[in-house]
């Protein structure tokens, strides 16, 4: 694994006086500029040269005496005034002196374009340590190094070698791009242009040895001229950042699009390999996201078609989708891709279709989806923007999906002009499916993105963007909670190892319990323990065994006068036994898992519950949320679970203790978000039993932070 070098990274501010000078600067420098019209490090000097940046621009080379028309100097100390930024075209093992350079030449940040540091090994993050020492010992902020620049079109500023900028850019679609990866982030920057939406912001991060991408996202979310951030992360160093980052974000009205990858154990390992960095906890990622608005998705052509909604239409309010759509095909498939993400076709209002059917041929279908057929562009008039219109103010509709086949030319520069005109002002968002050819449709999609509403090619691409766009149920948390009184616990747990003391401490109930380490000690607690059955319950305690049951650990209902010889039996079968835990049953109930996983990084506690006990893999049945917890937001995520009607009473049960469900998950959030020594702590499983009986934990593993 690289090497981190950013646990000393300051608390990142976005200061808006640095990055003023550096998306807006007064003077670039260019160090190490280069008079080769075919190298990659040469287009940063000719496109600041060529391209209407209204600033100085100052190549720096002792090998010239003139570039790109410009006079070249020695050296960044003989410039003829301050600098703002400086773009660092030198080998790595260059970089710490040329920051040191620009700190004493004035400069606010230095772009470090060159590889060579954190990613690829030791060596190379000791030289990313030097670079940082540099940056901070000269009070100059470092972007990259390993990265591709900045682009800020409503400046003219092209400070970056990605030959994804070759193009004219002329344009600023309100949409900016931050991300770690060049080539990815050149990827975005090129589909989007294709498209007809240049960007107005781009960033490449690289290394992230200083600067990182919340940094500068907290600065681009208060730009007058972003209205939507787009987002690619292959590490987040820091949890809290995040959601400032997203806070920040909401609060300033800026759309936040967010494209995560590493999720996989093949994707970290590329992401330890290609930015020197391991990824934070995912489940805290996402709760945070979820939490502050933030839209996921899973690909570029996602990012940017989320990007493009965003900018020009609001989100949905619910998955209740309507189809518009020129073929009956097409919109039994868009029916099926919708379902397949939870999305809903409801049917429309009775008055909804009495207003369609005076519009749509009768051989059309006026449910949902609505199919105008090919007869509709015969008649006179714009008549798709009408039917649009017309479904849109059905109340069972939260989105529009228009599904469009071969409608192409002139005319299909007619219906996309109807349809922005009737979505123009609708709080019901829309996207189009265009099943034709781009370059017989290119005139009618621009007609489209320049109205805010994205066109995919795919039904299935469409579906899952809309689904993407739907808010999720905020997750509860965290909030300030104040833990219920603690009942009376038996004095004898405090004694009990693998965190039994530590439940009593909290007020979850456990069952009555006492160690052992002889077979006399085990028949002495049993006929102590024992309940009306006459049995109790034998628990082996030894290093490195945290699943009992699977280690043959655990023996139910054992009958006091054969505690002994059961001792024994664990003994002889469990290696490295330490001690037994004799306890009382607890009457069977429902089994559930419920665990905490404290805050790291920076990011929140975590706390789980699901259905528990043996097959708790196999049901795979969890949900969560953020700690600490209050008792209305715990009882909001039992609800999630599919296994809630055994909870609430399925099938003649009787409803079960949820209030004693809601008790332990509020008291274990509150201990975790209190307590950091706790890294976590499970309970599989807690016993639920009806209504009124409350909720035992009869097993419990706990791990210490070191």
């Amino acid at each position: 694994m690289t090497e981190s070098v950013d646990a000393t990274r300051p608390d990142a501010t976005g200061d808006p006086i640095v990055w003023d000078r550096v998306f807006r600067p007064r003077s670039v420098a260019v160090l190490g500029a280069t008079g080769r019209p075919d190298s990659p490090m040469g287009r940063p000097l000719r496109w600041l040269a060529e391209r209407g940046f209204d600033g100085a621009i100052w190549p720096v080379n002792p090998k010239y005496d003139e570039l790109a028309g410009l006079p070249c100097y020695p050296s960044l100390s003989a410039l003829p005034g301050p600098v703002d930024l400086v773009l660092a075209m030198a080998p790595a093992t260059q970089a710490p002196g040329a920051v040191r350079d620009a700190g004493a030449a004035g400069a606010a940040a230095v772009i470090v374009f060159a590889s060579g540091f954190a990613e690829v090994g030791p060596d190379g993050a000791a030289l990313q340590r030097e670079l940082v020492r540099a940056g901070r010992e000269s009070g100059v902020r470092v972007l990259g190094p390993n990265c591709q620049g900045v682009l800020y079109t409503p400046g003219r500023l092209f400070a970056t070698f990605t030959a994804a900028a070759e193009r004219p850019l002329e344009g600023s679609s309100g949409i900016a791009y931050v991300g770690q990866s060049g080539a990815v982030g050149g990827s975005v920057l090129d589909i989007a242009a294709a498209q007809g939406l240049d960007l107005t912001a781009w960033v490449s991060t690289g290394n992230q040895a200083d600067v990182d991408i919340t940094e500068i996202g907290r600065y681009l979310v208060r730009e007058s001229e972003v209205s939507v951030l787009a987002v690619y992360l292959e590490s987040i160093q820091d949890g809290a950042a995040y959601e400032r980052l997203a806070v920040e974000a909401a609060r300033a009205g800026t759309a936040l699009v967010v494209l995560r990858s590493g999720r996989s154990d093949a994707g970290r390992r590329a992401a330890v390999s290609h930015t020197g960095a391991m990824l934070g906890d995912g489940t805290a990622f996402r709760l945070v996201s979820v939490r502050n608005g933030v839209v996921l998705v899973d690909d570029v052509e996602e990012l940017l078609a989320a990007a493009t909604a965003l900018r020009g239409q609001p989100r949905p309010a619910g998955r209740r989708v309507a189809a518009v759509t020129t073929s009956g095909g097409a919109g039994i498939l868009a029916a099926d891709r919708c379902a397949g993400h939870d999305l809903t076709l409801p049917e429309l209002a009775p008055e909804t279709r009495e207003k369609l059917a005076r519009i749509v041929p009768a051989f059309g279908a006026l449910a949902n989806p609505v199919d105008v057929t090919a007869q509709l562009f015969i008649q006179e008039g714009r008549a798709f923007g009408d039917v649009c219109s017309i479904v849109c103010a059905d109340p069972s509709v939260d989105a529009l999906m228009v599904l469009l086949t071969m409608v192409v030319g002139d005319e299909g520069v007619e219906l996309a002009e109807d349809l922005a005109g009737a979505m123009a002002g609708s709080d019901v968002p829309c996207s189009v499916v265009w099943l034709a050819g781009p370059d017989r449709t290119t005139a009618a999609r621009d007609v489209l993105r320049a109205a805010g509403i994205p066109v995919f090619s795919s039904i299935a691409v469409a579906a899952k963007v809309a689904a993407e766009l739907v808010p999720e149920p905020v997750a509860p948390g965290p909030t300030t909670v104040s833990p219920p009184a603690s009942p009376p616990v038996s004095s004898a747990a405090s004694s009990v190892p693998d965190g039994w003391g530590l439940l009593e401490e909290i007020g979850v109930r456990t069952p009555r319990a006492m160690p052992v380490q002889t077979s006399d000690e085990a028949v002495h607690a049993a006929r102590e323990l024992a309940g009306q059955d006459g049995s109790v319950v034998l628990k082996a305690v030894a290093p490195g065994v945290e699943h009992k049951t699977e280690a043959g650990g655990v023996r139910l209902g054992v009958p006091v006068d054969r505690a002994a010889e059961v001792v024994d039996q664990l003994a002889a079968g469990v290696p490295g036994l330490e001690s037994v835990l004799v306890q009382e049953a607890v009457r069977p109930g429902l089994e559930l898992l419920v665990g905490v996983a404290g805050g790291h990084d920076g990011w929140p506690p975590v706390l789980t519950v699901g259905l528990g006990g043996t097959a708790t893999e196999v049901h795979r049945d969890v949900a969560t949320a953020l700690a600490p917890i209050s008792p209305d937001d715990a009882r909001a995520l039992l609800y999630r679970l599919r296994s809630w009607p055994l909870l609430a009473g399925h099938r003649g049960t009787p409803p079960r203790d949820v209030d004693g469900v809601v008790d332990v998950l509020v008291r274990l959030g509150a201990a975790v978000a209190e307590r950091t020594d706790i890294a976590e702590l499970e309970i599989n499983p807690l016993i639920v039993g009806p209504a009124g009986d409350g909720a035992v934990a009869v097993d419990v593993l706990v791990t210490l932070t070191a």
